[in-house]
């Protein structure tokens, strides 16, 4: 199976955004801009983008979410130069949440909010390279406060027992957490975990401060299915809430967003055949489940 992407959504900025971001880093590009013409929310631009060679995806579909440090990415950099240069390009219009600093944990690290909204905790690596630069670091708040492990555990099973999933791609290791007197947080819960999910790496932390948002559909993550079996098992063991069900996207019983999505269609949708993809898009707008042979027909 290809790897998980982070898929962000703008009110009409994507294309801005994602030109921005391929600016900040070397080895980087946009792949594809498709406009998705008269859905619910308009017409839609979808862009696709690398960054470091890291995919992640954008679309522009209205005012209808707004980022949150919930989801944040970590930059692993290797020098405390690079930190600083990227913090302060990220910094013009932006929100720190954590200042620029020495802190326990790394020789220089910062966390803030760029001009769109989007998280990043920029962190120097202490000179170790990372194979994958970008990390999506889930923060578990308020109803779900407390669970991040279990959470990390839930997905490791998902995953791992997935068709077409390859062995010890999937793995969950937690680094440190909270002791006593570190009241709201209960002791034992998770303040730093690593977890992997068909080698795509992720962080996840419990914080169970008052904290005024929670997980919702800005920031999701797309799976690639080739098969129906592999959309079906993913739909069947991941959504819990069927009022979150549609055109592929999903929410899992932590509230965390998910697009359970055909592998195919970035092909379809990055074809450049306005006829096919008006077709494609006028099917899959009808569905919450994707169902693969009707996108197939539409396709046709």
């Amino acid at each position: 199976m290809q790897k998980i992407t982070p898929h962000l959504w703008f009110d009409k900025e994507a294309k801005e955004a994602a030109e921005w971001y391929v600016s900040l880093f070397p080895d980087s590009k946009i792949s594809n801009v498709t406009r998705l013409e008269d859905t619910p929310s308009g017409d839609c631009d979808l862009v696709s983008f690398e960054l470091a060679g890291q995919p992640f995806m954008a679309i522009s579909a209205g005012p209808l979410f707004k980022f949150n440090p919930s989801v944040s990415f970590h930059v692993k950099c290797e020098t405390i130069q690079e930190v600083d240069a990227l913090w302060e390009r990220l910094s013009p219009g932006g929100t720190v949440l954590m200042p620029l600093d020495k802190y326990p944990f790394s020789e220089r690290y910062g966390w803030i909010q760029d001009m769109f909204g989007v998280s990043w905790q920029v962190i120097h690596s202490g000179g170790i390279g990372a194979a994958q630069r970008f990390v999506p670091v889930l923060m578990f708040v308020g109803k779900v406060a407390g669970k991040a492990e279990e959470a990390m555990n839930f997905y490791a099973m998902v995953f791992n027992n997935a068709p077409g999933a390859g062995t010890g791609d999937t793995k969950v290791e937690v680094m440190s957490r909270y002791g006593k007197g570190e009241e709201p947080d209960k002791e034992g819960t998770v303040r730093y975990a690593h977890f992997s999910l068909l080698g795509q790496d992720f962080g996840a932390m419990d914080s169970a401060r008052e904290h005024k948002f929670a997980f919702n559909e800005a920031t999701s993550f797309v799976v690639p299915c080739d098969t129906q079996q592999e959309i079906d098992y993913f739909w069947g063991k991941l959504s819990a809430d069927p009022k979150s069900e549609q055109c592929g996207w999903l929410k899992d019983k932590y509230g965390l967003s998910w697009q359970i999505t055909p592998t195919m269609m970035r092909e379809l949708l990055g074809s450049g055949d306005k006829g096919r993809i008006e077709r494609v898009t006028k099917a899959f707008l009808k569905m919450k489940k994707f169902d693969l042979a009707e996108i197939e027909r539409a396709a046709a």
